[in-house]
């Protein structure tokens, strides 16, 4: 099969080979067709195996062909992502394919000034990336009209819920025409997802070209057990043992991505971070100097899990584990893109357990452990594995008492510390989702 045999316009066909895109993957060669046919659509697949261009490509040709002339502050293709980060980088993409279309497209994100997005979209825009914050903003603020909207994409929306869109996507629903066509994308469908879509999309066609919240066995992955105030020195001596040359690690906090990032510049290691506290072009400076490679780590919290494309990354590593186990696909998928191989190491202590344990049953997978000789814990981690359970320790049989009185003090019960039995496992925490006032759709 190649992108010719599924009927795109020869502007978009010279624009893939450009970009040297072959043949479809999976995800595009189903949701092309669909999309062109007008079919709302629900498409999961993998991270890196090019869920953009499955939904932007025939996008941009369905808006060639038909509808009128953008209107002053319009969009007709309305793309929402859960981060800044995403935004740029499908916008990035999006432009990439529609180089030799008459088509406009642009991205509004928070985090920088917002007079020269409304100035730029008083012409109208044909495709709009943007996160539901500032869209809402712009909305208010009149400087976007969405009555000539033909299209919308929610990508990574089960993200959008997790960082507390769900009220921002509810109002955004309310301002929506009710005839369009929309298309959910994601690499991974929670059970909310799946309602959301339910509420979002009329009578869906359904794509899944992987198992459902399987991570990329392109990535190999293994489990460091560790005491978590070791945890900095552990990942230094992993760093000079595997001479590592380009990481992207994850923390949990912003506080935590700050610490790790002087202590590492403090060796004399060229770090830098990325969170929602640092300023866009912060951020975004700090990402350019890593596909660089003017940085050699780059630490990050989940803001960076999703819409992160960086080529060849080698390496991710988990510095915590985060507290959503879907997150965890989502930061591995930051390697092993588009056929290549790559690493994902977690470092893993005591009070992380559960959050293992949910990943392992989440992703069907028992996740190997390698333990660093002089790193061992002293507060063991409870051995995992793919059924969600965890397993606890044969308890050690129970020393008699001494015989006679021989002046001893009587001690007690002797307990070993792997009689103690692990908290139970932690709820995972109740995404609100967003109820919308559904009347009758119009048939399209």
């Amino acid at each position: 099969m190649t992108f010719a045999t599924l009927g795109l316009i020869e502007p978009l066909l010279r624009a893939l080979e450009t970009l040297g895109y072959q043949t479809p993957t999976p995800v595009q060669a189903q949701a092309i067709p669909a999309v062109l046919a007008g079919r709302d659509l629900m498409a999961a697949a993998q991270t890196g195996t090019g869920k953009t261009a499955g939904f932007a490509v025939p996008l941009l040709q369905l808006l060639t062909i038909e509808g009128p002339k953008v209107a002053a502050n319009s969009a007709r293709a309305l793309i929402l992502c859960p981060t800044r980060e995403l935004a740029e980088q499908v916008h990035a993409s999006v432009a990439e394919y529609a180089q030799h279309l008459p088509l406009t497209t642009y991205a509004v994100y928070g985090g920088v000034s917002i007079n020269p997005q409304m100035m730029k979209l008083r012409k109208g825009v044909d495709i709009l990336v943007a996160t539901p914050g500032r869209l809402i903003d712009l909305f208010r603020q009149n400087a976007l009209k969405l009555n000539q909207l033909q299209t919308l994409v929610l990508d990574e929306a089960d993200r959008m819920l997790d960082l507390g869109f769900s009220e921002e996507l509810a109002n955004i629903y309310r301002m929506l025409p009710k005839k369009r066509q929309t298309l959910l994308f994601s690499a991974t469908f929670s059970d909310d997802i799946r309602l959301l879509a339910g509420q979002m999309l009329n009578d869906p066609l359904s794509i899944e070209v992987s198992p459902r919240n399987v991570a990329a066995n392109t990535v190999k992955q293994w489990v460091v057990p560790v005491d978590k105030k070791r945890k900095p020195e552990l990942f230094v001596h992993l760093m000079r043992k595997g001479r590592w040359k380009q990481v992207l690690v994850f923390a949990k906090t912003r506080n935590g991505v700050d610490a790790l990032v002087d202590k590492l510049q403090g060796l004399g290691v060229n770090a830098d971070g990325i969170h929602g506290d640092k300023p866009q072009a912060t951020r975004q400076r700090a990402l350019d100097r890593f596909k660089s490679s003017d940085v050699q780590i780059l630490v990050a919290t989940d803001v960076a899990a999703r819409g992160l494309d960086i080529e060849d990354l080698p390496l991710v590593v988990n510095f915590d584990l985060p507290i959503v186990a879907e997150d965890y696909i989502h930061r591995i998928g930051r390697t092993g893109r588009a056929g290549n191989t790559g690493e994902a190491i977690s470092l893993v202590c005591a009070d992380e357990v559960n959050m293992l344990s949910a990943i392992e049953m989440l992703t069907r997978q028992t996740l190997t452990r390698k333990t660093e000789p002089e790193f061992e814990p002293e507060h063991r981690v409870p051995e995992t594995d793919a059924s969600g359970q965890v397993v606890k320790k044969p308890k050690k049989p129970k020393k008699p008492k001494a015989s006679g009185g021989g002046g001893k003090r009587n001690l007690g019960k002797w307990v070993d510390s792997g009689d103690v039995a692990p908290s139970e496992p932690s709820i995972k925490p109740v995404r609100k989702v967003p109820v919308f006032n559904t009347g009758p759709r119009k048939k399209k």
